[in-house]
């Protein structure tokens, strides 16, 4: 009896580890492509437009020693 259960749950066991080993091998994610723009006039692919710049970060700005020492004085 004992014996039973024991190849029973070994049958299992493989099983799972067969379907979990053959998931994750070799099953790369496709990568998405952005669609190329057409001209209107020409018909042809446009160029890529160059992104952007970000934005700078707001930089709280140092006071001179001169306005420091004009603050003191009021």
């Amino acid at each position: 009896m004992a014996d039973l259960i024991k190849e029973l749950v070994n049958g299992v066991v493989e099983s799972v580890l067969k379907e979990i080993l053959k998931k994750t091998s070799g099953s790369n994610t496709t990568k998405r492509t952005k669609r190329q723009t057409r001209s209107a006039t020409t018909g042809r692919f446009k160029k890529a437009a160059t992104p952007r710049k970000t934005t700078k970060k707001q930089v709280s700005k140092r006071r001179t020693a001169a306005v420091r020492t004009k603050q003191r004085s009021r």
